[in-house]
């Protein structure tokens, strides 16, 4: 198994067989006119920037260790750290990728929030899926990123290309909501095993396996955290964090009321390592203290 670090757009050039590009920190490839540099045996490539892409193809995609299959018109995000392998016998059929490196974004509103696009952490089995006018519209926003770098470098061009990028992005939000609404059933199906497993692992002993994260849950339902987190935002109003606080809190008021156990007993019973943590949340959600909260019952 070998590992490639793909640190500049040039290295991208590079391995897509293209001229040099016309800008050093963003470039848009038709990846139906290249021809990838892929080494024989097992190659992971380490990227340094954001990539986008749109396209179908046949063959497969790797990230870390899961695959998948798209043969659909698939959206695709990659920050930098990630790593990605393809098979030797990928071909792509239709479509484009944008690729920038983060020090374009310096200094900007969208490099300050660009985090706040979480699909850019999702796995590749929740990957956006657009249709034919969605694609116009994305397509549109790439012609005017790939216009505005092949031009003489001005005192605009990085405010542009950077808003340019961020409607490109608020586009794609747009689709993921777009997608989860007309996956109603599935996404519930979800919400209710999740639910699901938040009661059996409030109802167990805390203290044998530890207060439950938001990856907890995630594996257990073959998502990626911010995935879940999105999903039960947008149908709930809440995410994962705030579902396993209300549901630790909901137990904490119980055992406060129904037993005679310590504020610290408790919170070792939920999984807490240091009793002031779970004081410190049991208040920022009750506006009490547990041991208020207990002399107020």
């Amino acid at each position: 198994m070998t590992y490639i670090d793909v640190k500049t757009i040039g290295d991208v050039h590079r391995f897509y067989g293209c001229p040099p590009p016309k800008n050093p920190l963003v470039t848009v490839i038709d990846l139906t006119k290249t021809n990838p540099v892929r080494p024989a045996g097992e190659v992971f490539h380490r990227v340094a920037f954001y990539a986008i892409s749109c396209k179908k193809f046949t063959g497969e995609i790797k990230y870390g260790r899961s695959h998948y299959d798209f043969e659909e018109g698939t959206l695709m995000f990659t920050s930098p750290g990630q790593v990605i392998a393809s098979s030797p016998d990928l071909r792509v059929t239709e479509g484009w990728g944008l690729f920038f490196h983060p020090d374009l974004l310096h200094g900007t509103t969208l490099g300050r929030n660009i985090r706040d696009y979480s699909f850019f952490d999702y796995d590749t089995n929740e990957a956006l899926h657009v249709s034919e006018e969605e694609k116009l519209i994305l397509g549109t926003t790439i012609q005017t990123i790939e216009r505005e770098y092949s031009q003489s470098i001005d005192k605009h061009t990085q405010n542009l290309l950077v808003s340019n990028i961020q409607l490109l992005l608020d586009y794609c939000t747009r689709f993921y909501d777009r997608q989860w609404l007309t996956r109603t059933k599935s996404s519930h199906d979800i919400v209710q095993q999740f639910e699901r497993l938040l009661k059996d692992c409030f109802d167990g002993p805390l203290i044998e396996t530890g207060l439950p994260d938001v990856k907890y849950f995630a594996v257990r339902l073959n998502l990626s955290s911010h995935y879940l987190s999105d999903l039960l935002r947008k149908h709930t109003g809440k995410t994962t964090q705030e579902y396993i606080h209300l549901r630790l809190v909901e137990k904490a008021k119980t055992l406060l009321w129904d037993t005679s156990q310590s504020v610290s007993g408790i919170a070792y019973e939920l999984g807490f390592e240091h009793p002031s943590h779970f004081t410190k949340l049991f208040k920022a959600k009750t506006g009490k203290s547990p041991s208020e909260y207990r002399q107020s019952n």
